[in-house]
């Protein structure tokens, strides 16, 4: 466990410094403006067929990291054999997170096959999922083996709490993926339900995904995944997994006022084998509490640093010992460091080797 933990730390600071330079351009952009930036980084993905993904990409891409027999369905979580592909009920197929219909461009390339939006899924709860779209739900949903996938009414899907999170980033990099250049859709978030009952090219719910974005954080398989992505397959990156805060900065700003009230500024030293600094911003008068935490890759608290009631202007810093709220040091892997108050956060990806 040791032994893939580290693996998984290197690989991270090996991409990082692989993509050091992907993102130049972006910095201090907002609203539209960075919207536009990240298409003109991320278009021009290299293209697969949709049988492609069936027979090659999925089964790397969702590889389940405990069984390299089997791939992570999305919406339940569970293990399955990668052989076991199919339309029965109790196998898997290939799910269109943003749904097919949502601008009518079916299992076509690019968006049809788009890896950074579709992913294994139990039969039975894709038919279920249909084309509804994203929020709240009312009833149950259960895979075919009674594994809980979220809940679900007359038109929308909540998946559960572990994937919110990366439905919602899925959703935000359709969104800037494709602009209606070349032939291709203009996808667009809509904040109302239906939001494409004739083939429009729009996705809800957008204030929902925005709480589920900042609710569930980037985690390891969505890390892992985006890389393999880049590296074996399409060459391009979801920004939202590498940049959780661009999706502040591109809806929930409004150009005329692009400036947040906090920002992340470093962690250092990151990697870090006892204790980290960490260096925050404040650019708003602000009289809301801020606050440093810390979470471990599945989004649980691990600490809450400090508190700062009513911060004054311009930057602060504190110190992170490694520890949990026992006082006990965590283990070596990646954690997120989130500055946070009332309405906004700020997150760092922190790397721990011991």
């Amino acid at each position: 466990m040791k032994k893939a933990v580290f693996s998984f730390v290197l690989l991270l600071v090996l991409a990082s410094f692989l993509c050091a330079d992907y993102y130049d351009g972006t910095e201090g952009l907002y609203g539209d403006e960075l919207k536009a930036a990240l298409y003109n980084i991320i278009k021009g993905h290299t293209e697969y067929t949709y049988a492609d993904l069936r027979d090659d990409i999925l089964i790397n891409t969702d590889e389940d990291p405990d069984n390299a027999n089997n791939v992570i369905l999305v919406y339940t979580g569970r293990s399955q054999r990668k052989d076991s592909f199919g339309g029965l009920l109790g196998e898997w197929n290939r799910e269109h997170v943003w749904a097919k219909s949502h601008g009518d461009f079916g299992t076509t390339p690019p968006c049809g096959t788009d890896a950074h939006h579709i992913r294994p899924s139990d039969v039975g709860v894709n038919s279920i999922r249909g084309n509804k779209d994203f929020d709240y739900g009312g009833n149950a949903v259960y895979g075919y083996y009674g594994d809980y996938a979220g809940n679900t009414d007359s038109d929308s899907f909540e998946p559960r709490d572990e994937v919110k999170g990366d439905i919602a980033r899925m959703i935000m990099y359709m969104a800037v993926r494709y602009e209606g250049e070349n032939g291709e859709p203009d996808l667009e978030m809509v904040d109302y339900i239906p939001s494409s009952p004739s083939g429009q090219p729009y996705h809800a719910k957008e204030s929902t995904l925005i709480q589920w974005h900042l609710d569930d954080a980037v985690d390891s398989f969505e890390i892992t995944r985006n890389e393999k992505i880049y590296t074996n397959w399409q060459h391009n990156r979801n920004p939202f997994i590498d940049h959780p805060e661009f999706v502040e900065r591109i809806w929930c700003y409004g150009i005329d006022d692009p400036n947040p009230t906090i920002s992340l500024l470093e962690a250092f030293p990151n990697p870090l084998s006892s204790s980290t600094t960490i260096f925050f911003n404040i650019t708003t008068e602000s009289t809301e509490n801020t606050e440093i935490r810390i979470y471990n890759i599945k989004g649980q608290l691990i600490r809450t640093i400090t508190s700062f009631p009513n911060p004054r202007l311009g930057t602060h810093e504190a110190v992170w010992d490694g520890k949990d709220e026992s006082e006990k040091e965590v283990k070596s892997g990646v954690y997120f460091c989130v500055v946070k108050t009332k309405n906004e956060q700020a997150v760092k990806n922190v790397i721990i080797l011991r």
